[in-house]
């Protein structure tokens, strides 16, 4: 679609190209989560339970899977960690949670692969970081013995680089070549070397060893926005494996969904991108799900993917003294997601519904009309009546008391009739 600006240049406000990468097939029973090769972007997320303990760390791997993520991390450390990761996929079995299991590893994931082979078996995919599989001749030899395993095991593994645990070695020797340059590379450039290399470095290793192209993932975190996108534009001219980005320790509230929302942003908007983790640090009482919230709500607002109903609402000025229009949003906002599980089954295309609740009569009637279903509320001094549209035109005028659970039912016939099997378009 385009639209002609008054020079009479047409701009196109198609979606971005996505960068085709290899596919992987990351599954566990007879569900499978396409990564790459053209599928839309997935969204992972990781759990922050002790994994010894089995039972809560599925229980959250299940609020995680049910907030959206379509792959979910959990920490393999020790051997009774390994040892329970055959008891969590168990339990999530048990309870239709099919949602695949990554394994992440650092410095003693060739033991706990190699010595527990139910674990390597239950998991669906592993996560490798090249800077801390060992040194010198052992590095070599533990991060085959993990390669082998995937191998064996028909699974897919993410070569995740991280600058905090860097392959100092690597680092090392790219600096000694950075000193003979005649016009050296600033420290930073060196860095952005050293995690390109040594990811595309390891995958092809991989690869030698005998894990196919398709089943491998490349990741280069850093904390910096700037950074990530350098990295990654890099990365992305230099290889074809599928990509998971994530600003590594984003940080807490505002500062971490600002942080990952510019960062992942400006690469998606480039076509760049496979799979995507918003890594926050909880904040005191929140839910682990938020992360996999913001990730959604990324995709959804670049329109690379939809999971909700979008609801649109204004901010409030001196016309909405009121917080009615305040309640009524995130009434509605909690009501859609509490709902969508349950919507997803029986409404096919639900996550497409547009809801406006709008705040006084500057905007409201006009966004309200513009959405599959809106309510206009009265500002100051505006007559007490809410008028309802649906599908542009008006439908009905609420008043008193009970707007709240009268809108939200309105809302609810809207989706049966639109979405309902064999009803609506």
């Amino acid at each position: 679609m385009t639209y002609q600006t008054t020079d009479q240049q047409a701009v196109s406000s198609a979606q971005p190209a996505r960068r085709i990468t290899r596919q992987a097939r990351i599954a566990w029973g007879g569900h499978v989560v396409t990564v790459g090769g053209g599928a839309p972007v997935r969204i992972q997320s990781m759990t922050n339970t002790d994994t010894v303990d089995a039972v809560g760390t599925a229980i959250q791997v299940k609020e995680l899977a049910l907030a959206g993520s379509e792959l979910v991390r959990i920490t393999v450390n020790t051997p009774e960690a390994a040892m329970a990761v055959p008891y969590i996929r168990e339990q999530l079995d048990r309870m239709g949670m099919h949602v695949p299991l990554v394994g992440d590893f650092h410095f003693n994931g060739h033991t706990l692969l190699t010595e527990y082979p139910a674990c390597a078996q239950a998991l669906s995919k592993y996560r490798i970081n090249p800077g801390n599989v060992g040194k010198g001749e052992k590095r070599d030899r533990q991060f085959g013995l993990m390669v082998e395993a995937a191998a064996r095991w028909g699974k897919s593994v993410r070569i995740g680089v991280n600058w905090g645990s860097l392959d100092q070695e690597l680092l090392a020797e790219l600096m000694d070549e950075n000193s003979r340059r005649s016009s050296p590379w600033d420290a930073k450039q060196v860095m952005y070397e050293a995690l390109i290399s040594s990811a595309i470095d390891s995958a092809e290793r991989a690869e030698a060893i005998g894990l196919p192209g398709e089943q491998i993932i490349l990741s280069c975190k850093v904390s910096g926005v700037q950074d990530l996108i350098a990295v990654y534009r890099e990365l992305a001219n230099r290889c074809t494996y599928a990509l998971h980005l994530g600003l590594t320790e984003a940080g807490m509230g505002t500062k971490g969904t600002v942080a990952s929302t510019a960062a992942l942003s400006v690469l998606l908007q480039e076509g760049i991108g496979d799979t995507i983790r918003v890594s926050l640090t909880p904040q005191p009482g929140e839910s682990r799900t938020q992360e996999v919230v913001v990730a959604s709500e990324i995709l959804q607002a670049l329109e690379l993917r939809r999971f909700v109903p979008s609801v649109t609402a204004c901010p409030g000025c001196g016309r909405t003294t009121s917080t009615t229009f305040q309640e009524l949003a995130k009434d509605i906002d909690d009501f859609l997601r509490a709902r969508m599980p349950e919507w997803k089954k029986s409404f096919p295309g639900v996550e497409s519904l547009k809801v406006a609740v709008m705040g006084c009569i500057v905007n409201g009637p006009g966004e309200s009309k513009h959405a599959d279903i809106g309510i206009s509320l009265p500002g100051t001094g505006e007559a007490p009546a809410a008028p309802v549209y649906i599908d542009g035109a008006k439908h009905s005028t609420l008043r008193g008391e009970n707007i709240v659970p009268q809108f939200r039912s309105l809302v609810e016939q809207y989706i049966e009739q639109r979405y309902g099997k064999g009803k609506g378009t």
